[in-house]
Order: structure tokens, then sequence, then C-alpha cells
């Protein structure tokens, strides 16, 4: 097993993993073009592999999140009433439409850039749609869960799509709508509640992916031995995480990749 032992991986993992656990915003959205960009790996065999991936890590983080009461699980249900379905009946289709291997691979890197690119815009203009939000939601006098449950499941659906096929949208695009659809939260509760969301949708998704043969279980478990105690450290660190310095940050490098998967 030790021969199979990748450092550079290990160290993918544990900054991706720390960046997971201090914003919700990594695990997809730079994963997987790191594989792709920087270790070769197929696009295909990448989201599979990031998913997985992307489960396991956010389940120790959502234990952190959870053990600091930043999670609200009636969003999470409502989130995962609609994205899990949804993963199911992508991978149905998926695995029934069958796959060329050079159609398909474009098609992913088309599919990737076009997720990175939303999710860098989504990212670095979160606050100011928070901020939008919070004033509409004054005007309103609107304070209750209850009228928000639709749009939060069909929230779930577009992810569950989104995540199944890119493995990239449950961190920053879940985390913007969310502030939108809660600005009244917390963000650090609405960074745990996606995290938590993240782990049933990324199985479910993840666990497809390995019965259609698109996860490399050795590169899971190099990547796994980083992001594990590197989403742990982000998590504890979330409520002091510095936004206006990490955002603009991880926009540029989402734009990048973004762009590069396109060219």
């Amino acid at each position: 097993m030790l021969a199979h032992l990748d450092a550079l991986h290990a160290i993918a993992g544990l900054l991706v993993g720390f960046l997971v656990g201090l914003t919700g915003v990594g695990g997809g959205s730079l994963m997987t073009p790191v594989l792709v960009l920087l270790f070769g790996i197929s696009p295909t065999t990448a989201v599979g592999t990031d998913l997985l991936f992307a489960s396991t890590t956010k389940i120790a983080g959502s234990l952190v999140h959870g053990w600091r009461a930043s999670v609200d699980w009636l969003i999470v249900r409502r989130l995962a009433t609609g994205s899990v379905p949804a993963a199911i009946m992508t991978l149905l289709v998926m695995s029934g439409v069958g796959r060329l291997p050079r159609a398909a691979s474009h098609t992913m890197l088309v599919i990737l850039g076009v997720m990175l690119i939303v999710t860098a815009v989504a990212t670095l203009f979160q606050k100011q749609l928070a901020i939008l939000a919070k004033r509409s939601e004054r005007r309103s006098e609107d304070r209750d869960h209850r009228p928000k449950a639709l749009p939060t499941v069909a929230l779930g659906v577009a992810l569950g799509v989104a995540v199944t096929v890119s493995s990239v949208g449950a961190g920053a695009i879940g985390v913007t709508a969310l502030l939108m659809l809660y600005p009244a939260l917390r963000v650090s509760r609405i960074v745990g509640s996606d995290i938590a969301h993240a782990v049933p949708l990324t199985l479910v998704a993840g666990f497809g992916h390995w019965v259609i043969g698109d996860v490399n279980p050795v590169l899971l478990v190099n990547l796994l031995i980083g992001s594990i105690p590197g989403v742990v450290i982000g998590s504890l660190l979330s409520t002091r995480s510095p936004d206006h310095v990490l955002r603009p940050l991880l926009a540029v490098v989402l734009l990048i990749s973004g762009y590069k998967l396109l060219g």
C-alpha cells in the first residue's frame, strides 16, 4: 500500500479539504480541475473520484459543524429531498445512454468549464447577493422557513443534476443560493448546512460513478489522507474565515480553471 502513496495527491487533498471546511466551497470546484489540469486524470474519472472524495471529506466537516451546532437540519432535509432523487435519475440516464470516450471527455470538459465560471461569479458576489436578499426579506417581513420549502427542494434538484454530471456546484452555488433563501441565518450555519447536505448527495452520486467504473480507488485514498485533517482544521476555523481575502482569491482560481478547461 505504501508503494501507492502519493505526497502530491495528499497535499492537494489537504489544501482542498481545508477550503471545504472553511467556506463550504472547493470540493468539486477545485479538486476536479486540479485532477484534470495538474495530474492529467481523465474528466470522467476525475468527476467520479472527486464525488467520493467530497462525500468522505464532508462527513468529517459535517461532524465538526454538527458538534458546533452550525447545521440547520431542516434545510439539509429539504435539499436532500430534491437532490438525492435527482442524482439517482441522472445516474440512470448516464448509465443507460452509455458514453463514447472522446465525445464524453469533451462534453465533460465543457460542462466543468461552464460550471466553474458560474461558480466563480457566484463566489465573488456572494456577500452582495446575500445583502440584497436580506433587504428583500425585510421589506416582505417574512422570516418564516415554511414559504421557502419549495424553492429549497427545487435548489436541491438543480444541485443533484449538476453535481452528478460535473461534481461542481454543491459548495459555492449551494451556499450562495442558501444565503439568498435564508439571509437571516449566520454564514457559518449556512456553510455547515451546505456541507452536511453534500454528504448524502455526493455519496449517492459517487457510488453511482463507482458502479459505472469512473472511480480510481488508489487516487481516492491518497486524496483523503490529506483532506480529512484539512477539512477538520478548516471547519474549526470557519467562524473566523477571512472572507474579504479568501473569496476573491478562490473566484480567481475558479475563473482560471474554467477558462483552461474551455480552452
